[in-house]
């Protein structure tokens, strides 16, 4: 199976599905943006919290190879639980704070 393909239609999905699924308290705008070519899919927030502007990161993920790294989970309920759930191998994921730095994408990152 290629894990490739899948893995991105799974990101794709859990981050299009986690902007989906969030409360519109606030006036603040969750985007959801997937670059397959380079690999990348983030959740952006922007917008007035209370009385701050917030524009941050709530989620980053880089497809490296046939791994999944984790830049950064900001979310209540861990998204890397719907990964998992969706069917990325717990084994295929690393988070950012476990992986070797720099980060070598023709390199296996195995633990």
């Amino acid at each position: 199976m290629d894990r490739t393909l899948s893995y991105t239609d799974i990101l794709k999905q859990t981050v299009q599905t986690a902007v989906a699924d969030q409360p519109r308290l606030q006036a603040v705008t969750l985007y959801p943006v997937c670059d397959t070519e380079s690999g990348h899919f983030l959740v952006l927030a922007t917008g007035w919290d209370k009385q701050r502007w917030m524009d941050t990161i709530l989620f980053h993920a880089r497809l490296v190879g046939q791994q999944i790294v984790i830049e950064e989970d900001n979310f209540e309920e861990s998204l890397v639980e719907s990964l998992m759930a969706s069917g990325v191998d717990k084994e295929d994921i690393v988070t950012s704070f476990d992986r070797p730095y720099p980060i070598d994408p023709q390199i296996p990152l195995k633990y």
